[in-house]
């Protein structure tokens, strides 16, 4: 049935400029993120929203996402749930939402923007790749039913989950924000409809804000710490001849993943870092910290940790055990611990190394 035309005079005055068009009834985080992402860029900063599955309705909509059972780009429809649909970002294995989509033909732009550089530059390129990887695939693998680990090999090793941690999922967050089934409901049908539409709203702004977030922070703060690491690593020979031990010498930065891209660019398995020395301030003077390095990125587990009988020392104690003074702490499980000053924390990692 055909939606009154108040009905959509209603949602249309929400906004001016091109439609973007999505389903209503229950909303998810993929096209709840995927209209906070048109909504960055100039063609769309002024646009109003129609939630509907009228088709009629939907035909007159610059952007539909999500709903239609139509991706094309030429014609900016965006939907995944055609049964024919298997495109994935590239590189990636994990089929497309709406979200995906929307990234992968205008990620470049809202990064660009954001960047004030060109989209085909080694850095918005750099960012739309560990956008997706970091932030969108999961809303990706979430929409479509994919699962992180494999559920049937998991069975057959007998591994069980210890606690439930699907309320931390982005997903989880957008789908609280959906009305509860006994909510009370207006018995008009456009106010009804203009309740869940302002409540989609708050959830498209609410995972935009995570998005816009995590943007920032790579733009900001990771991608300017490559050329940091970079530098430290190109120089680690220097404090190691095995190459074990890296230093930021100016101040500490995000140095994980870029270590990793490093090391797997070298292919040199043999000569992996093992600790990361910095200073725990840029300031004349400050302590300095030795950092054992994760055997991945997300793990707990070390590659070396720092010595046993060192773990849950500090001061004094840690000078007697470890034989370097000016000792801070060592943490008790061994991934961190702390210095006076640059000499003793190197002293420290070099002791570590031949442990």
């Amino acid at each position: 049935m055909a939606e009154s035309v108040a009905k959509r005079i209603k949602i249309s005055e929400a906004g001016s400029g091109v439609k973007i068009g999505t389903h209503n009834g229950h909303f998810h985080a993929d096209e709840a993120l995927a209209v906070y992402m048109l909504r960055l860029l100039p063609t769309y900063a002024d646009s109003s929203l129609v939630r509907t599955r009228d088709p009629a309705l939907l035909e007159t909509c610059h952007t539909v996402v999500d709903v239609g059972g139509e991706y094309d780009p030429s014609r900016n429809r965006y939907d995944h749930h055609q049964r024919t649909f298997t495109t994935t970002f590239p590189g990636r294995q994990t089929k497309l939402s709406s979200a995906g989509l929307v990234y992968m033909h205008f990620g470049k732009a809202i990064i660009s923007q954001r960047l004030q550089k060109p989209e085909d530059s080694e850095e918005v390129g750099m960012l739309w790749d560990k956008l997706y990887e970091s932030f969108i695939e999961a809303l990706d693998a979430h929409d479509n039913g994919i699962s992180v680990y494999d559920p049937e090999a998991l069975k057959k090793a007998g591994i069980e989950k210890r606690f439930s941690d699907g309320g931390f999922t982005l997903g989880a967050m957008v789908g609280r924000l959906n009305p509860n089934w006994n909510d009370p409901t207006p018995s008009d049908p456009v106010e009804a409809q203009a309740a869940e539409d302002a409540k989609f709203v708050t959830a498209s702004t609410r995972i935009g804000e995570e998005f816009s977030r995590g943007l920032d922070y790579y733009a900001k703060a990771w991608l300017p710490a490559r050329a940091i690491v970079q530098e430290a690593y190109s120089k680690r020979l220097q404090f190691d001849p095995e190459g074990r031990i890296m230093v930021l010498e100016g101040q500490g930065v995000p140095w994980k993943e870029h270590l990793y891209t490093l090391e797997e660019q070298e292919g040199n398995t043999d000569k992996q870092v093992l600790y990361v020395l910095y200073p725990e301030k840029p300031a004349p003077g400050a302590k300095w910290r030795i950092q054992a390095v994760p055997v991945t990125k997300d793990s707990f587990e070390s590659r070396k940790a720092l010595p046993e009988p060192w773990r849950g020392a500090r001061d004094e104690q840690l000078d007697e055990v470890s034989g370097v003074p000016g000792g801070v702490f060592v943490h008790a499980s061994g991934f961190i611990g702390g210095n006076k000053t640059f000499e003793g924390v190197k002293a420290l990692a070099e002791k570590a190394c031949a442990f």
